[in-house]
Order: structure tokens, then C-alpha cells, then sequence
């Protein structure tokens, strides 16, 4: 069992660490800051309830069960830090949120001083590692504060799924996808952990023993309500960032036949190792050396080839779009042939913008590349002659593979 809730509490952890990859950054965002929070008390939590921790912090301390109330202290921070993300998450004015945080931290204060004070009121000389809220069901003090904690937590969760299910009304996608996702980890808590737990505790009063709720079927429970609890927390934070990575990944491949080509004149430094670097930055590098060659090969091209072939591709049936793209990819890929032969450049005073220029972003770069990994085998060079690809000066290198 312990295996199990430290691998939970593992999982959390890794959570908390990914969305807190930036401490600067993240210490200043009240959201970021109380969401890691959260999931990092998950995590204690989990750390806390296992019966190996348990054992050894009674040991440590010489109090049998002083891991009890330690347990349901951190339960009832958690269950604060909850409130507190979903205020932060919500939102509003300034100082609205931060009363509404100070009133959850004061009542959640409160209840871990009494859970504390009640403890020491109690009499529980016997250590019980896995079924102590059933064994002292009917302690007096004990009873009581048991009884507290899981009504703090009921609270805490009864709250976090109202507000969800009333919010997720209001937005659409990631964000009411991670709304839903943690009502539902939010009724596993409450069905399935403390149900579970008031039924046994409730049993014992009546005499009865159903203490296999408590110690069997409430933990794994807990576990699985806190984990989706936590995607949905972290899922609209933390897919869009995955999703822009993913998406520089495709263009940066996408760029390779682009790259391939003005290589050899560009005139930006050298790349980082690539693999200690993450998509977005990969792709940066690659746009800024890309316009930096394109600048190098402007005094190169010759518009009579761009109209030649832009010409060619409409009467081919061409949009005009898809024309100019063409064209110009055989007017760069001329250019770069010019430069690599130390040609002079054609004296032509036109005043042209590539299609990659004018829009901001990869997209108008990709668009070209696309352009020039699907042109003809053979493109028409100046004074009507033909040529065949690869170019002369330049470097053939395997494809990368890319996403359509």
C-alpha cells in the first residue's frame, strides 16, 4: 500500500515541477503559485497517509499516532489550497480575492489548530497504522476530531464541484475540459473516499464492522480522485505550451528543404546543440537564419524568372497564391545558384517582397519551403535554358520526416 500512494504522490510532484519550470516567473502568478502549491500538498498528503511514513514519524517523535493528526492537518491545508486555487482561477478584483484567500487560510487554520488540539485530548496509546479512523471511532476527542476533518474536507470538495460545474457553463475548451475533468476527480472523492470513510466510521457507532471501506477501498480511491483532480487542474496550463512545442517541432521540420537551400550563404552563427533545446527555441533559431541568408540573396534575384514561371503556374491552373509561391521558390533557388557561381547580380531596379517577408510568424516561411520541396525536378534558369535540382553550391541532405 505505501508503494502505492508514494508512487501517487511521485506523480504530483512531477506535475508541480512542470508547471513551476520557470520559479521567477511562476512566484509572481498568483495562479501558477497556488496551483503548485496545491498539488505539491496532494502530494504530502499522500506522502503522509502512508503506513511506512506513519510508523516511522510515531517513531521519531515517541507519540503513538502523532502521524494522525499530522495526516489530517496537511488533508485540511490541501483542502484550503484547493479554495485557493479555484479564487486565483476565478479571478476578479484585486482585493476581493485576497479577502476571499485570507477568509479559506483563517477557517482552514482553525480547523488544523482544533484537529491538533483534540489530539492532545484524546487518549490513543495504540498505534494504528491503517485503521485508526475506525478504531477510534468511538474515542471520545478522537471521534470528534475525525469527525472534523472529513467534514472540512467534504466541505472543500462539495464547494470546488459546485463552482466548477457553475463555471464550466460559462467558458469552452481546455478550460472546461480541465473544469469537468476535476468535478469528476472531485465526485471520486467524495463517493468514493469519504463515503466510503463516513459509512465505516458511522458502522462503528452502530456497532457494526465495515472497516474494509475505510482501509481498502477509500485510500486507492483517494489516490485516483486527487490524480484526475490534478490533470484538471493542470491541463489548460500546461497543454497550450505543449501544443506551441509541438507545433514549432512541425514547422521546424517543415522549414528543412528552405534551410537546405540558403545554408550556404546565411550568415548567422552557428546553432546550439539542438537536442538541449526545446522546439519553440529550435524554430526561432532556424526563422532568424533563414532571413538573414534571404537578405543576403536579394541583389540575386531575377524577376524575370520569378514572372516567367509565375506565368507558367496559372496557365497550369494554378491559384494565384499557389503561383507565387512557385514562382518564387525557382527565383530563390536561381538566386542561390548565382551565388554559389560568384555571378554578378542581374541589374534589374525592381523593388520586391517575398511572400515570407510580409506575414508575421513561421507560417509564410513554411509556406515557401513547402513550395520548394514540392517543385518540379527541372526549373526554367535565365535566358529560357533549363537546370536540374539540386543546385549547383548547394548541399543535398536527407529529408527529415514532418507532420502534415
Amino acid at each position: 500500500m505505501s508503494l502505492v500512494v508514494y508512487l501517487a504522490a511521485l506523480v504530483f510532484g512531477m506535475t508541480s515541477v512542470l508547471l513551476f519550470r520557470r520559479p521567477r516567473t511562476a512566484v509572481r502568478n498568483p495562479l501558477t503559485l497556488s496551483t503548485c502549491a496545491a498539488i505539491v500538498l496532494g502530494a504530502l498528503v499522500f506522502v503522509c497517509a502512508a503506513p511506512a511514513t506513519l510508523g516511522t514519524v510515531n517513531e521519531l517523535t515517541g507519540v503513538p499516532n502523532f502521524g494522525a493528526p499530522l495526516t489530517y492537518g496537511m488533508l485540511s491545508a490541501y483542502s484550503c489550497a484547493v479554495l485557493v486555487l479555484l479564487i486565483n482561477w476565478r479571478g476578479g478584483p484585486r482585493p476581493v480575492v485576497r479577502r476571499a484567500v485570507l477568509r479559506s487560510m483563517a477557517a482552514y487554520g482553525l480547523l488544523v489548530a482544533a484537529i491538533v488540539v483534540l489530539f492532545l485530548l484524546a487518549d490513543a496509546d495504540t498505534e494504528r497504522l491503517t485503521d485508526l479512523d475506525t478504531y477510534y471511532a468511538d474515542t471520545p476527542f478522537m471521534r470528534e476530531m475525525i469527525l472534523l476533518y472529513l467534514l472540512g474536507h467534504s466541505a472543500a470538495m462539495l464547494v470546488m464541484c459546485a463552482v466548477c460545474v457553475k463555471w464550466s457553463r460559462e467558458v469552452d475548451g481546455l478550460l472546461r475540459a480541465g473544469l469537468r475533468l476535476i468535478v469528476l476527480g472531485g465526485l471520486l472523492d467524495l463517493v468514493g473516499f469519504q463515503l466510503a470513510k463516513y459509512t465505516a466510521v458511522v458502522a462503528r457507532w452502530a456497532g457494526h464492522d465495515l472497516d474494509v471501506l475505510s482501509t481498502t477501498v477509500a485510500p486507492p480511491m483517494a489516490s485516483l480522485a486527487a490524480l484526475v483532480c490534478s490533470v484538471g487542474f493542470a491541463l489548460p496550463r500546461l497543454l497550450p505550451s505543449v501544443q506551441a512545442h509541438w507545433r514549432g517541432l512541425d514547422d521546424y521540420r517543415r522549414l528543412r528543404p528552405l534551410w537546405s537551400l540558403v545554408k550556404p550563404v546565411s550568415t548567422a552563427l552557428r546553432q546550439p546543440a539542438a537536442r538541449w533545446q526545446l522546439p519553440r527555441a529550435r524554430l526561432q533559431w532556424r526563422e532568424v537564419s533563414i532571413h538573414d541568408a534571404l537578405l543576403t540573396l536579394a541583389p540575386y534575384f531575377d524577376h524575370r524568372v520569378r514572372e516567367r514561371e509565375r506565368d507558367a503556374a496559372l496557365r497550369a491552373g494554378r491559384s494565384p497564391h499557389e503561383a507565387r509561391l512557385a514562382a518564387e521558390a525557382v527565383m530563390l533557388a536561381d538566386a542561390v545558384r548565382r551565388a554559389a557561381a560568384h555571378e554578378e547580380p542581374p541589374d534589374l531596379a525592381v523593388s520586391y517582397r517575398l511572400h515570407a517577408t510580409e506575414v508575421p510568424g513561421p507560417s509564410g516561411l513554411v509556406a515557401l519551403s513547402q513550395a520548394l520541396h514540392h517543385r518540379p525536378g527541372r526549373a526554367t534558369a535565365p535566358g529560357g535554358t533549363s537546370q536540374s535540382s539540386p543546385l549547383p553550391g548547394t548541399r543535398t541532405e536527407p529529408e527529415e520526416p514532418h507532420v502534415a
